[in-house]
This record gives C-alpha cells, sequence and structure tokens, in this order.
C-alpha cells in the first residue's frame, strides 16, 4: 500500500476556503508499521463517510516506517470531530506507543487548490 489516493467524500464548493491538515508519523519498529497499516482501512473507510471531509490521501513508507496524511476539511472542527470519533480516536490512542516521531501541520488554502501537491505536504513537515 505504497499510496492511497485522493479520495472526495464530499465535494467542497469552488473558492471555498478549506482546512487542510497534514501528518507524518514514522514508528520505532517495522512492527509498529505494520500495526500501522493493519489499522489504515479502518480509518479509511471512517474518512470516506466523515461529514466535513473535502478530501484525502496516504503515503506509506513502510520499509522506512513512516506514514504521511493528508486531508482538508470543511472547517477545524470538522477535523477534529472526525479525530475524536469512530475508528481514527481508538486507533491514534493504540497506535501512540508505536510512535517515534509525528509531526503535524495545518492551514487555509483555496477548495479550488485540491488536492494540494505531496511536496508542498513535505516542505510544511519536514
Amino acid at each position: 500500500m505504497p499510496t492511497l489516493p485522493w479520495i472526495v467524500p464530499n465535494r467542497p464548493p469552488q473558492a471555498t476556503e478549506v482546512h487542510v491538515f497534514a501528518s507524518r508519523f514514522e514508528t520505532r519498529t517495522l512492527w509498529g508499521a505494520l500495526k500501522f497499516l493493519a489499522r489504515t482501512p479502518g480509518v479509511w473507510r471512517q474518512v470516506g463517510k466523515a461529514p466535513g471531509a473535502y478530501g484525502a490521501s496516504l503515503k506509506a513508507e513502510p520499509l522506512k516506517r513512516t506514514f504521511w496524511t493528508l486531508s482538508a476539511w470543511e472547517s477545524p472542527e470538522a477535523l477534529k470531530a472526525f479525530a475524536h470519533s469512530g475508528t481514527h480516536a481508538p486507533t491514534s490512542r493504540g497506535l501512540a506507543g508505536e510512535m517515534r516521531d509525528s509531526t503535524f501541520a495545518s492551514w487555509p488554502a483555496s477548495s479550488d487548490e485540491l488536492p494540494v501537491n505531496w511536496a508542498e505536504v513535505r516542505r510544511r513537515l519536514t
């Protein structure tokens, strides 16, 4: 699973400000990377149905123990509601001890700029 392509659960209005969120996770071990991969499908299903989700993608580099996420939301509140509910909440708590490093970034963007390219995501996270 090198990359889960950009999905659009809810189409945003044109020229609307959206809340972009990106993350980079590095697990301590390959076992931790396997756990991350095993839990990805449940969270991916959740984001595909999440209210206020305008798009999402995931890049996995499991042999490097590194995972990158990118999502766009109607608002920071929509992102927070997603993160604290469904499969995501217990998954993130359960994987917290597996992480060597976690980095997050968020910024406003126009819906016309979606999806944000991965070079921009990496620039903001490194």
